[in-house]
């Protein structure tokens, strides 16, 4: 269960040595000669034995949030559950994705189609439920959460999204506002679903909080299908802005909200931004690369779309805003949904994805609009679906070092045989301790006009101030940042060699002010992975030293030098994001 037990009483194998076969997604033990992973044990009422399992994933599971029988295991042996309703919560047997935000000084938590112990089929009107956060009184998050569902008469939880005729309510995004009053307020945007794929309609609805549910203020006769969302508030020139996706953003009020023409897209689609099919035209600068801004009214660019756009021929691959890569294997990542936190801990924004059933990923950008490369897998499931994944930037712990995500376990969609009993279609807790070096991936090294950022070549934590960031012209290539470490990584910083400012690798003893710029891999270090190309060091034509990343396989002219080698930029566009300051709790 929930807490690691397992309750054992099989009449006929008590008081005998028995074999029990173990396996686990994303933990294993040794196999023994003939293949077997697991353990013999000889079982006697009221003993116990501790099996340890080697984790494999980065990311720790920790604890299912919902469903019957969360600390099953640990009831029948006798032992303390942490949460008031271990076996049967709100009669909820499984629920499907999560939105969550804190109100009102408690957390609101809200899900998909909701599992019923009485008939196969449960509701399908947005089930809800409250906890207390950490700080007040509730559960410590490595432990658990302690929720306290919306329910009916029959205790069952209840729909909190009722709308007039048959649909399936989904909740893309649920935020906390202020009114003009000052008053905190709850607000969602609402799919009423036909089916997976088309909504009958969308609405803004409001919480009603002496009634306990959502009631609807605007109707959209759009038929676009769900796609779940989890805002995040960041301040834009002054103004309080919501981003639902990192592309997608609106004025942080209700008014706005309720106005689909105030909401924006960060798109490279010309004029409205509307998308046109074959007939759309992409805004390019004098060198023919796309150009992303900020447009209201506009397209958002799903992956679906900009795939549509490439297929079409109207652009590239390497021309979208955001594309993951394999920082193991250098193979792109075909991402899907996810969330987009600050982390004060890497001072950058982190994304937690899903992509292929069953895998989720780690990424970091310097803005929510990117850039976003590479990548790095922290969870797997061997033939098991895990999808909807959302980081709870509330429960961060020392500073951001350490995170919780959940996502929803299932077998939909997925290669698996059988359903795991009590698991299926339900939430799981992931831990995730960001100091572990194996998510010291690369991040971008900019070229910039002048001296203002210290140089031709800086990194993010160079720009104090917007007008730093106003320099950058473009992502020259990526590295390790330097304040971070990692197994075969040397710094590279910039020295004094007869009078001029250059890169050296292998230290900083005489270095300009001592700081690494970044970390990267020795010049004659072999990569067959294909990730890394050599940083060459050649002179222009007025004799000055100038960087540039050079091809794998070519030769270095004799005038060159190889410093280190670095991670390619795949992207032939500047996705920066840079007037987005990100926002302090409860500001």
């Amino acid at each position: 269960d929930s807490q690691g037990r397992v309750a054992f009483l099989e009449p006929g194998l008590m008081n005998r040595e028995v074999y029990f076969h173990l396996s686990s997604d994303g933990y294993e033990m040794d196999p023994d000669g003939f293949g077997y992973r697991g353990v013999q044990l000889t079982p006697r009422s009221g003993e116990s034995s501790v099996v340890r399992v080697r984790r494999l994933n980065i990311a720790e599971r920790l604890y299912r949030i919902t469903g019957q029988g969360i600390y099953r295991d640990t009831v029948l042996s006798g032992r303390r559950a942490p949460t008031r309703e271990p076996l049967l919560n709100g009669r909820v047997m499984g629920q499907d994705t999560v939105i969550v935000t804190p109100y009102r000084g408690r957390l609101c938590w809200f899900w998909g189609d909701t599992d019923r112990p009485g008939y196969p089929l449960g509701h399908f009107g947005a089930s809800g439920a409250v906890s207390e956060l950490p700080e007040t009184g509730g559960l410590d998050p490595g432990v658990g959460v302690d929720l306290e569902y919306y329910t009916d008469e029959s205790g069952f939880s209840r729909p909190m999204c009722p709308l007039p005729g048959k649909g399936l309510r989904w909740i893309e995004a649920v935020v906390a506002l202020k009114t003009p009053e000052g008053r905190e307020q709850l607000v969602a945007r609402v799919a009423n679903m036909k089916n997976l794929g088309t909504a009958i309609d969308w609405h803004l609805m409001v919480f009603n909080d002496a009634v306990g549910r959502f009631e609807s203020v605007k109707r959209w006769d759009t038929h676009e299908p769900h796609d779940s969302s989890h805002p995040f508030k960041v301040r834009v020139g002054g103004e309080t802005y919501l981003y639902l996706y990192g592309n997608w953003r609106v004025p942080a009020s209700i008014e706005a909200l309720s106005d689909l023409t105030r909401y924006e897209a960060f798109t490279c689609v010309s004029g409205d931004g509307r998308l046109r099919g074959g007939e759309t035209q992409i805004d390019r600068d004098s060198q023919g690369r796309a150009v992303y801004t900020w447009k209201a009214g506009a397209d958002r660019l799903r992956p679906g779309r900009i795939a549509e756009l490439v297929r079409l021929g109207r652009m590239k691959r390497e021309e979208s805003w955001r594309q993951l890569i394999n920082f193991e294997t250098g193979a792109p990542v075909s991402f899907h949904r996810g969330s987009i936190c600050w982390n004060q801990f890497r001072r950058c924004w982190v994304m937690i994805a899903s992509a292929k059933p069953g895998e989720i990923w780690y990424a970091e950008a310097d803005t929510p609009c990117g850039p976003w490369v590479y990548a790095r897998r922290i969870v797997s499931h061997q033939a098991y679906n895990f999808y909807n994944p959302t980081q709870h930037a509330f429960f961060d712990q020392e500073g951001g070092r350490r995170i919780y995500f959940e996502g929803t376990y299932t077998s939909t969609f997925s290669a698996a045989h059988e359903k795991t009993p009590l698991y299926d279609y339900n939430q799981i807790m992931y831990g995730l301790s960001l100091d572990d070096e194996r998510l010291n991936l690369p991040a971008p090294v900019y070229r910039t006009r002048g001296a203002d950022a210290g140089g031709s070549l800086a990194m993010s934590r160079e720009f104090t101030s917007a007008n730093g960031w106003s320099t950058v012209e473009e992502v020259a290539f990526f590295a390790v940042p330097g304040g971070r470490a990692g197994e075969g990584l040397v710094p590279v910083s910039w020295v004094e060699e007869n009078g001029e400012r250059v890169l050296r690798a292998g230290g900083s003893s005489n270095g300009v002010d001592g700081d690494v710029l970044f970390r990267a891999l020795a010049a004659g270090e072999s990569d067959p992975s294909g990730r890394s190309v050599p940083l060459i060091e050649l002179r222009d034509d007025n004799g000055y030293c100038v960087y540039s990343t050079g091809t794998e396989g070519q030769s270095v002219p004799g005038n060159a030098r190889i410093v280190c080698r670095v991670w390619k930029n795949p992207m032939n566009v500047l996705p920066l994001d840079r007037d987005v300051r990100p926002m302090r709790p409860g500001e």
